[in-house]
């Protein structure tokens, strides 16, 4: 892929901010455990979703408890070692609940592995959006 992980992702949530709603608490809470404040970014709730959107699509069917390793961290303890703490199952859950409602993402099994997966429409959205920013890039890049 062309194109960074950071742009897909914010053009990604430019494309999913009218669908989903960011709750009233998300201004609110923390992201994990591991973190001293909420997030600084008013955005934050559609970045995130967007972000799921792409783990969910390289690591196939996925659980919110897979999801809280991915978005855990490092937790400073103080004078104690530190320790790796899980991310927000509540902010996953939510997000999950609602891009499935979208239609974005959709419960499948696979084999032994169950749990969400990306439908052909997200599939499509995120195709579309990677090829829109390569050539916007290309084009970028020429017209100097």
């Amino acid at each position: 892929m062309s194109v960074s992980k950071q742009e897909l992702i914010a053009a990604l949530a430019k494309e999913l901010k009218p669908s989903l709603r960011k709750p009233e608490w998300a201004d609110f809470v923390k992201t994990g455990v591991h973190k001293e404040k909420p997030p600084v970014d008013p955005n934050w709730w559609y970045m995130r979703a967007a972000s799921i959107v792409l783990k969910v699509d390289s690591l196939g069917p996925v659980g919110v408890s897979k999801l809280r390793r991915k978005y855990g961290g490092r937790k400073n303890r103080g004078v104690a070692p530190d320790k790796f703490c899980k991310g927000s199952g509540k902010i996953i859950r939510v997000l999950l609940q609602q891009l499935e409602k979208e239609g974005i993402l959709k419960q499948d099994k696979k084999d032994a592995h169950k749990g969400r997966v990306l439908t052909p429409k997200a599939k499509s959205m995120v195709v579309k959006l990677t090829k829109s920013l390569t050539a916007a890039k290309a084009k970028a890049k020429g017209g100097n």
